[in-house]
């Protein structure tokens, strides 16, 4: 009972191991999440991510393949949604058209039955609602939502915004415990969403309760928000503040998906030490291994610019682009072949030659997702088979039908326009650009992710065939797997 008491107070809603498939396709890999009582969490990922499906399986409209939910300490995994303690905003808002505003807060009330003391048995009765009692309800979730006097409207009458608000009341006016909100904003103009982010932020505090919001816009994440989750291929990314998810990102996918960001690549000389763009720069992190290869991030109004004659700076460079945005101008600075994206109430000239400085704490060190591509194959005669193709390879030292692991280094990872000019074919899934070049992620068709880095440009779900050549398929044994042990 204590510790049912302790989980109370802290945890409202818990997800183990959640996994779910479509069509064989995992959307939800594995997730593990605890979300406290009357915070506002926004699930934040961009369009397949699974932030909705999180949502929906904690809704009760999806059942995972794997995993449970629990919602106040009981396990709901099985428990239909009109039993959960929570009530859904949709992004479709599913209002009755045949119905004013007071028809549709006040049906789900209609319906529910709540409880009425016990009969000489002992069982529980329940009762419907009263007029009167429905009356009150819509009144104060109505005024909530500051739409006491269209009781009476249809709400094919209503703005998008006023419709919007009517779902919302119908969903409070229930009493949830949990308010889920899928991307109810998102068919809303940019002013009206933004007005709409306050009445949200006025509505949870006020009503104290939790808020679990589905968002692929990061402006709205960080504005909402007490806790952000960052979702990337059914996978959680990273779980933080606001501040904290923006300013220490966990890898090269967050720092890139919240807010604009320089990205490079470097290396960690040493405790507080980090080798970037040819210069070494203080910093503040410590604990990685000496001459590790790590990913950082500069944001655009962190790196500040002096005067060329100043003589300030570690970086000098160039202006080669500058655009005034009313509070501040967002420039490019070319320095040591990297162009940085740079943000300043101070604007200089195109051509214009500079001193670039950033202070150690924002230099944010994050460590590689991965720094080479490896696949466990196996050895046939002169050649390996990697993600369902044959590739000629050195096999010298190995015999035919040895487990081998073939590593290729981004960089020699060829990437063609047409797929039938690869060895096998794949869609980009990722594009980090680090300055000189862009780091391209592309999802394969036998459920493989390949890394590349490469000068061109490429889309977010362009098509590309892949090849390597065979100089540069390196080959080690692999590690023996025992039997019964499942391979990483």
């Amino acid at each position: 009972m204590a510790e049912r008491e302790r989980f109370r107070a802290d945890k409202i809603i818990e997800l183990k191991n959640l996994v779910k498939v479509f069509d064989g396709i995992t959307v939800v890999d594995d997730v593990n999440l605890n979300i406290r009582k009357g915070e506002f969490v926004t699930l934040l990922g961009p369009s397949g991510c699974g932030k909705t499906t999180t949502l929906r399986l904690i809704a009760g409209f999806e059942k995972p393949n794997s995993g449970k939910v629990f919602i106040e300490g009981i396990d709901v995994t099985q428990t239909p949604p009109h039993l959960r303690k929570v009530n859904t905003v949709f992004q479709r808002y599913a209002l009755f058209p045949h119905l004013n505003v007071f028809g549709n807060v006040a049906f789900g009330l209609k319906l529910k039955k709540i409880p009425n003391g016990q009969d000489k048995t002992g069982k529980k009765l329940f009762r419907p609602y009263t007029k009167a009692e429905i009356q009150e309800k819509v009144k104060n979730a109505l005024k909530l939502v500051n739409l006491e006097d269209y009781e009476h409207r249809y709400v094919d009458s209503l703005s998008g915004g006023q419709q919007q608000r009517v779902a919302i009341a119908r969903a409070l006016v229930n009493d949830p415990e949990v308010l889920l909100l899928d991307e109810p904003l998102s068919a809303l103009d940019l002013k009206m969403r933004r007005e709409m982010q306050i009445e949200l932020k006025r509505m949870h505090k006020e009503l104290g309760i939790t808020f679990v919001y589905v968002t692929h816009d990061q402006e709205e994440a960080l504005t909402l928000s007490d806790t952000v989750i960052v979702m990337k291929d059914g996978v959680i990314q990273q779980v933080g503040t606001p501040k904290k998810v923006y300013d220490e990102p966990s890898n090269a996918f967050v720092a890139n998906f919240i807010g604009e960001s320089n990205i490079l690549s470097g290396v960690m000389l040493e405790d507080f030490k980090v080798k970037f763009v040819g210069e070494v720069f203080k910093c503040v992190d410590k604990g990685f291994e000496k001459n590790e290869p790590v990913d950082l991030v500069l944001r655009p109004e962190d790196i500040v610019l002096h005067d060329i004659k100043s003589e300030k700076g570690i970086l000098k460079g160039k202006v080669v682009s500058s655009i005034f945005k009313g509070e501040h101008y967002d420039m490019g600075v070319l320095a040591n072949e990297y162009e940085f994206s740079v943000r300043s109430v101070n604007g200089y000239e195109i051509g214009q030659e500079v001193g670039l400085s950033v202070a150690p704490q924002d230099i944010h060190i994050m460590k590689k997702m991965k720094i080479i591509n490896e696949f466990i194959t196996e050895i046939e005669d002169g050649k390996v088979n990697i993600c369902g193709a044959d590739f000629q390879a050195i096999t010298d030292g190995f015999e035919i039908g040895q487990r081998a692991k073939a590593k290729i280094e981004f960089d020699k990872v060829i990437l063609h326009d047409d797929e039938e000019d690869g060895s096998f074919g794949g869609n980009i899934s990722g594009i980090v650009y680090k300055g000189t070049y862009y780091q391209i992620i592309i999802d394969t068709d036998d459920d493989n992710q390949v890394f590349a880095d490469t000068p061109y440009e490429w889309d977010m779900g362009d098509r590309v065939g892949i090849s390597f050549k065979p100089e540069n398929i390196k080959l080690e044994p692999a590690p023996i797997i025992e039997e019964g042990v499942d391979e990483a």
